[in-house]
């Protein structure tokens, strides 16, 4: 038996989880059973947190250089078993290989960039009196418990947990019950590199999860995930006082301008709405096409829907794999055949393919209104939903009402719409003239129902610490 099939990962070592109950994680393209997972309850949940606790002290007075040396030995040994993970990622939620390797190379290169930041992240002087010394002092909050999803497990666990631990902090890291063996394998690979207590694991379904949200000795509690977990989980830091680091939920929209290439404005459709099955944080979930090209943009989506490369996610060249689970491909095919009852047209796909496995096909609609769920709430499917509009103005106007603030993508030759966009849209994120990219060292916070605070990038170095004021006068 692997010592990570024990489950709860806790000072160092691994036992069993106290909690009675298992879950079978199946692999979504239908291939059978990936593993059995046991779910860790509240014990097991304040057996880590304790751990963590005990493991502060020396942790936080670890010399910032020290931390950052492990952060760079735990990414050396990611990259050394990044076809493993990769491999374990595609078996549990579906991501085509080619994907779940960028995710753990992301998730080693995370880890590498705190690696460099942590011993440098810094507070600063202050000019006070002659004879006295005034400073602001980093300091790191103490025990920071790390929820993190299944559609990218490696690469947000590495950033969440690296930047809690090169600024000091000890984790309890919870990773979905949708990609446990995922999490388990990452803490196996990289808990030797750390101290006993400094970095701990649960599973666990949503009970685990409020438990260790809920529990009165965290510091922070950083979760990336649905809209509903993050409203319990920010319910339970206002009781107990803790930081609470929110990546909620999104509704996307994508504005395609008049005046653009349809055809590349497809292209970036289809990479927006389709890729990892449209289970991206900021997937597109809703299209505003202006009049003025709408048929030949509707026409090339519709072409690149039906070509893609459906199958397994290890397959050669699978372009489309699975959903993560059937439950979550039930709740994708109720919107869209919620939205057709209501009157959009369905153009391609919208059809359970028969066999095994949780396979959707890329599906595009139009005449969608703003009252559709599908165009209102989270789909996290490969659905493109579009809505024919006049004006830009018609675009930025329905793009903006919504409550949700993630992210949002427009596609313009027009520099004056563009500012417009970035200026007026009430999102995280705006992205013109490119559906994903964006320069290293990036970061946004969300707005509206889509979360609070920094979840990567350098500021996330900030979330992680608490500021001290130091005045320092002579003995009189």
């Amino acid at each position: 038996m692997r010592a990570r099939d024990r489950w709860v990962f806790v000072d160092g070592a691994w036992r069993a989880c106290k909690g009675g109950g298992t879950r079978v994680v199946e692999d979504p393209s239908g291939a059978g059973a990936v593993g059995e997972a046991p779910l860790g309850d509240e014990k097991d949940v304040h057996d880590a947190v304790e751990a963590a606790r005990a493991a502060f002290p020396a942790w936080a007075r670890t010399a910032p250089a020290e931390r950052g040396a492990a952060l760079r030995a735990m990414a050396a040994r990611v990259r050394e078993r990044a076809d493993e993970l990769a491999r374990l990622v595609t078996r549990e939620m579906g991501k085509p290989y080619g994907d779940a390797l960028g995710g753990v190379e992301a998730g080693a290169g995370t880890l590498e960039q705190y690696a460099e930041l942590g011993p440098v992240h810094r507070g600063r002087s202050l000019q006070g009196a002659w004879d006295a010394a005034d400073l602001m002092v980093l300091e790191p909050r103490g025990v920071v418990g790390v929820i993190t999803p299944w559609n990218d497990p490696v690469a947000i666990a590495c950033g969440l947990a690296g930047a809690a631990l090169v600024t000091g902090n000890t984790v309890v890291h919870k990773p979905s019950e949708r990609t446990p063996h995922t999490g388990a394998l990452l803490v196996e690979i990289v808990a030797g590199e750390l101290p006993p207590g400094v970095l701990n694991l649960v599973t666990g379904d949503g009970r685990a999860g409020e438990a260790l949200a809920g529990h009165e000795d965290l510091d922070v509690i950083a979760h990336v995930g649905s809209t509903a977990a993050g409203r319990r989980i920010a319910a339970a830091a206002a009781r107990t006082g803790a930081k609470a680091l929110l990546e909620n939920g999104g509704k996307d929209p994508l504005i395609v301008d008049a005046g653009v290439d349809p055809e590349w404005a497809a292209e970036q459709a289809a990479i927006g709405c389709f890729a990892n099955a449209g289970q991206i944080c900021t997937s597109v979930e809703r299209i505003y096409v202006h009049e003025d090209v709408a048929g030949p943009f509707t026409e090339a989506l519709v072409r690149r829907a039906r070509a893609l490369r459906r199958g397994p996610g290890l397959g050669e060249g699978v372009e489309l794999g699975p959903l993560v689970d059937r439950a979550q491909r039930d709740a994708v095919h109720r919107h869209v055949t919620g939205a057709v009852s209501a009157g959009a047209r369905l153009l391609t796909g919208g059809e359970i393919p028969e066999g095994d496995g949780a396979f959707y096909p890329a599906t595009v609609l139009t005449d969608c209104s703003d009252e559709m769920e599908l165009m209102s709430e989270e789909t996290f499917g490969p659905v493109a939903p579009i809505r024919v509009v006049r004006s830009f103005d018609e675009a930025l106007a329905a793009a903006a009402r919504s409550p949700y603030g993630l992210a949002a993508v427009v596609l313009t030759p027009s520099m004056a719409n563009a500012q417009r966009a970035w200026r007026e849209l009430p999102v995280g994120t705006v992205k013109v003239n490119a559906v994903f990219g964006g320069a290293p060292g990036g970061a946004a916070e969300p707005l509206r129902g889509s979360g609070r605070g920094f979840g990567y990038g350098p500021e996330l170095l900030d979330e992680m610490t608490h500021t001290k004021v130091v005045h320092l006068s002579p003995p009189r």
